[in-house]
């Protein structure tokens, strides 16, 4: 799917990625710190990261394409090599929220038994939740870099910085 209504799929596909990745980042932090907001969120956090990890490689794919249909320049070959790199973030981020939804459906369905099971899972929760916090963090950084070098590559010598005047002239 090299062309969306003529079109490249890249510049299209890549919105996904720039919205469900930080979407879904902030909502496994959430869910993996406040085991309620787990709860509440259930199958929804784990569907929501498969989708952002899926996005991922169909975007990537796209802008392989794209790339043999732009001229070759540092700058698209920096924004290729950054692209690369989002692949095992998105994964990292998918296994953590199934991690978190799991668990939290796990909690749910032990009985109360006293504060020792709460104990228990205790050390648990905060090893999955600094795991999420810094694999969230850092998908949400390389969604950053790879837009920026997208953008710079993309928009480089591609505008005035003046204003050309054509705005409303007929």
């Amino acid at each position: 799917m090299p062309l969306i209504n003529g079109l490249p799929a890249h510049v299209l596909l890549v919105h996904v990625v720039v919205v469900l990745i930080p979407l879904t980042a902030l909502a496994l932090v959430t869910a993996a710190l406040w085991p309620r907001a787990a709860r509440r969120l259930g199958p929804l956090l784990p569907l929501l990261a498969l989708a952002a990890l899926v996005s991922v490689p169909l975007t990537t794919h796209a802008g392989e394409w794209l790339e043999q249909h732009v001229d070759n320049s540092a700058l698209v070959r920096r924004h290729t090599e950054l692209g690369d790199g989002l692949l095992p973030w998105a994964l990292g981020v998918f296994v953590l929220a199934a991690v978190v939804w799991w668990t939290a459906g796990r909690a749910a369905a032990e009985p109360r038994q006293g504060g020792g099971a709460r104990w228990a899972a205790l050390p648990v929760r905060i090893v999955v939740g600094v795991l999420s916090l810094v694999v969230a963090v850092g998908a949400v950084v390389d969604v950053y870099r790879i837009g920026d070098s997208g953008a710079k590559a993309a928009w480089h010598g591609a505008y005035s910085k003046a204003a050309t005047g054509q705005k409303g002239d007929s």
